[in-house]
């Protein structure tokens, strides 16, 4: 289940759903759960986890995306200063103060070439709107099977 609440914007005065998150899932959280569904044990999950953003950067520092089948793609890009130059000569390293890294889910497309699904969003979601204090306005709180049993999830 995932939650919303109704935001008014600003610029035009209208009101959109605004998705709120319900909290934080730990680490530790995702290698339990990744050794209860594969064959592999707590502590080799924990240590491929734990390496893995040291190889990703390694490879993007490099100048790669890099591909995690069934996630997406990850790469760096350049955080420029504010400040542009004239030419193209006068660009140089020296106006780069930073980097991002950027993902793009996986995507999934049709015979026309269209984009059908796309990776990590491509699930069923059941959208139920909370209130400023972050209790359900409506909907169920009904758990799925195998989900914690709790009273608010967004306390």
């Amino acid at each position: 289940m995932a939650y919303y609440k109704k935001k008014q914007q600003k610029v035009n005065g209208l009101w959109y759903p605004q998705s709120v998150l319900a909290g934080q899932v730990t680490m530790d959280r995702v290698v339990e759960r990744l050794a209860q569904i594969s064959t592999v044990s707590k502590s080799d999950v924990q240590a491929v986890l734990g390496d893995l953003a040291s190889v990703m950067a390694d490879y993007m520092s490099l100048g790669f995306s890099v591909e995690i089948e069934g996630l997406g793609w990850f790469y760096y890009t350049a955080v420029t200063e504010k400040q542009g130059v004239a030419t193209a000569e006068e660009v140089s390293a020296n106006q780069i103060t930073g980097v991002r890294v950027r993902f793009l889910p996986e995507t999934t497309r049709s015979n026309g070439n269209r984009v059908t699904t796309r990776a990590l969003s491509d699930v069923d979601i059941k959208w139920t709107e909370v209130d400023a204090n972050k209790k359900p306005v409506s909907g169920s709180d009904d758990n799925e099977p195998g989900e914690e049993d709790t009273d608010n999830p967004l306390e």
